[in-house]
């Protein structure tokens, strides 16, 4: 089991970490530890070959530990999050490992109002509960068990919900065609139902058969090779534009009509404008790799942009906290106030539609005043000692005059060039993003920050 408990969720290996006794024991702990026997539970799972197995036994642990359970079946990660606040429930439990291959699953969990639960609030202790449960004795079901109601409709409500907020005025184009990967996950679920009710969409389908071996390519749209398929369809299809989900569907890329893929910080800047454009003055959130673009477009168009830390429990929480109606990752996750501060594939597919259809640019044009700036895109370097290499670092460039911050590792500001240096949660890494005023400077900065990081480490 060592290791499937991670920042953010549960996550591992089947057969290894995560087998069906831990799966039943995650179940009592969070019952225990996370729920306290409070009650409704929501549970959902995605489609991968053991999900079934694993939220069977999830569940059985939750009843045992005193919680009962709204069991909504199939169901991609935002679904789980609108099926929490919809059903008014005490917490969520969705069984996935997201973009991951077929050989992992996991558990992400939240609580009331689908705000998510990290190692830092709870899954901590979960993981106590479970190391005791398994050195000693698997502890007897309490006397007043919980109950499952399973909710076969959950999907009609949720797809209704989503598509409240399809904007229908002003639009200058009555017709839209995009090409949409689902990658062979969890957006295969709604997709087919989603565009049979829209019918200006026209959609060419990749993959949308749910399979949990993903035989066309791995559901992760962080890598250049997954995104092809879509590319080519845009292409030889005509389309307007692509989306290409991941495996749970809280995260997509998109790709322009010319078959380019635009980063997600990019469109970060893209939905804000909009965004700003409703709600004047706004806090918008931005992850700290992001191009600089971004914040210059939230002031650009009155907004306030405010920096945050990676991943989706901090961003979360820090949406809430600045009442913001809008953020985005540089990983593709976008967050939304009006999905109850949590991340939406879908919900960034539809404001991108609102968008394109308000305008009679195509999509390349309205993205091309954003690509300011040459990026490098995420690279690793394995080092002995993180600790040291980043100290040494920032010594090297404090004396070179550089502005430096640690909201999330090390962030190195020159006038026209910038890095940031973080470490990886689970192994010997370190994450660099250097994003310069040209390419020439990029490649010769990265030249640098490299040879420095190589020779430390």
């Amino acid at each position: 089991m060592s290791g499937i408990f991670k920042a953010y969720d549960i996550r591992g290996i089947v057969g290894e970490g995560v087998t069906s006794q831990v799966a039943y024991l995650i179940g009592r702990g969070l019952a225990q530890e996370i729920f306290r026997g409070d009650s409704p539970i929501v549970v959902s799972q995605d489609m991968r070959t053991h999900s079934p197995e694993l939220a069977a036994l999830l569940v059985r642990g939750l009843n045992d530990g005193g919680c009962n359970v709204i069991d909504i079946g199939l169901a991609a990660t935002p679904m789980n999050y609108w099926a929490n606040v919809h059903f008014k429930s005490a917490g969520s439990v969705t069984i996935t490992a997201s973009h991951n291959g077929p050989e992992y699953n996991g558990f992400k969990v939240s609580g009331p109002g689908a705000v998510p639960i990290d190692y830092s609030t709870g899954l901590d202790r979960v993981e106590a509960f479970v190391l005791h449960t398994q050195a000693w004795s698997i502890p007897a079901p309490v006397a007043n068990r919980g109950q499952v109601r399973h909710q076969e409709n959950a999907q009609k409500a949720y797809l209704d919900f989503m598509l409240s907020f399809v904007k229908t005025e002003s639009v200058v184009r009555p017709k839209v065609k995009i090409a949409v990967d689902a990658g062979n996950g969890m957006a295969g679920s709604f997709m087919p139902a989603l565009a049979q009710q829209l019918p200006w969409l026209e959609c060419i389908p990749l993959f949308w058969e749910l399979d949990g071996t993903f035989p066309n390519h791995e559901a992760d749209p962080l890598k250049a090779e997954n995104l092809r398929d879509a590319e080519c369809a845009v292409v030889d299809r005509d389309c307007d534009f692509g989306v290409v989900f991941d495996g749970d569907a809280d995260r997509c890329m998109f790709v322009d009509n010319t078959g380019k893929s635009i980063s997600s910080d990019l469109v970060t800047a893209f939905i804000a404008a909009e965004i700003l454009r409703r709600e004047p003055g706004s806090s918008i959130l931005y992850d700290l790799r992001s191009s600089r673009i971004v914040p210059e477009i939230i002031e650009a168009n009155g907004g306030v942009p405010v920096r945050g830390r990676v991943g989706h429990s901090f961003m979360k929480r820090l949406l809430k906290e600045q009442n913001a109606p809008f953020g985005g990752e540089l990983s593709g996750h976008y967050y939304f106030r009006d999905c109850f501060n949590t991340d939406s594939g879908l919900m960034a597919m539809i404001e991108v539609l609102n968008i394109w259809r308000q305008s009679k640019q195509t999509l390349a044009k309205m993205v091309a005043p954003l690509r300011k700036y040459a990026a490098t895109g995420e690279i690793n370097f394995r080092v002995a000692d993180v600790p040291t290499v980043l100290q040494r670092i920032e010594n090297y460039y404090l004396d070179t005059g550089a502005e430096t911050d640690h909201l999330d590792g090390l962030t190195v500001n020159m006038p026209d060039w910038w890095f940031n240096l973080r470490s990886s949660n689970t192994e010997p890494l370190l994450r660099l993003n250097l994003e310069a005023a040209s390419m020439f400077e990029r490649e010769d900065k990265l030249r640098e920050v490299r040879r420095l990081i190589e020779n430390i480490g």
